[in-house]
């Protein structure tokens, strides 16, 4: 079996729970000042907001083709027909059904598309974990309900400083982030399970205080102390990622995952000032191989 997966992912892990066994990804683009690149390939988290910082333009970003997968499943197929492709929430991105239409596309595989209902490390973490279980001999069938596992146990959630690129991509309505941006307000946003889709879970006067409020809502999911794996994720903020690092590292007993760089893709829509968190109690990880 061979996996496939989309640039809505972000896959920074220890060396060690790295996936030795390639992992075949189908980029989105993003278009800036006329220009195209692809996520992830072309252009770099960092080298994106530099940019955005150096313009007025704002980037517009489009999800690959179902030709694009299709393309990718026909050139696996020829070495290996049965393929699982794990990809981003279809409530945020029409990767989900792209895929989905790619693999129809392709009646001599058997493609098996994971909707993850997630993005960013969240979605990281199954994307590796099923790799890895693929290298151990797991199962199809064992290995989706693997992904799901980590999915339905996992959190993501992040704060943002200026929300014009929020308000630019559609991710809010345009009047709502007007009025927020008016009054100052930093909204918390996580990412709902049943739809897949961005619920704002709260809001504050200034970033600090939005960081605050998303460790104390990640209080509402776990008790203070429990063991958890944890990843802060930032576009072009490592100031706020350590300030966010900080206040979750007394409260929970942490096994922190490298804090990087969120995919240039997603990042294109909140621009430089967002920081977030992935979390999961670390109960789920273990005897994984």
């Amino acid at each position: 079996m061979q996996i496939v997966t989309d640039t809505g992912m972000d896959m920074y892990l220890p060396p060690e729970l790295l996936p030795e066994i390639d992992i075949h990804v189908v980029r989105h683009m993003i278009t800036l000042d006329n220009v195209s690149y692809a996520s992830g390939k072309d252009i770099q988290a960092d080298e994106l907001q530099k940019k955005l910082m150096a313009t007025s333009s704002l980037p517009i970003t489009s999800q690959p083709s179902a030709g694009e997968f299709a393309e990718i499943y026909r050139q696996l197929a020829v070495k290996d027909p049965d393929i699982l492709s794990i990809n981003m929430s279809s409530g945020l991105s029409g990767t989900y059904n792209a895929a989905n239409a790619g693999a129809k596309m392709v009646p001599d595989a058997n493609i098996t598309v994971v909707d993850t209902k997630t993005l960013c490390a969240a979605m990281g973490w199954q994307v590796a974990a099923a790799a890895r279980a693929l290298k151990a001999g797991w199962s199809k069938e064992e290995i989706i309900s693997l992904v799901k596992r980590i999915g339905d146990a996992s959190e993501s959630m992040y704060t943002i400083d200026d929300l014009k690129y929020l308000i630019h991509g559609g991710r809010i309505s345009h009047m709502k982030g007007l009025i927020a941006s008016m009054l100052k307000i930093r909204p918390l946003i996580s990412v709902e399970k049943v739809g897949g889709t961005y619920a704002q879970i709260g809001m504050a006067r200034t970033f600090e205080q939005a960081m605050k409020g998303l460790v104390d809502n990640m209080k509402k999911f776990h008790v203070p102390g429990t063991k958890l794996r944890v990843q802060v994720l930032h576009s072009y903020h490592p100031v706020a990622a350590a300030k966010l690092k900080e206040l979750i590292a007394p409260v929970f007993d942490c096994q922190w995952m490298p804090t990087h760089y969120m995919s240039p893709v997603l990042a294109a829509h909140t621009g430089p000032t967002m920081v977030g968190v992935a979390f999961a109690a670390q109960s789920v990880f273990e005897g994984l191989p």
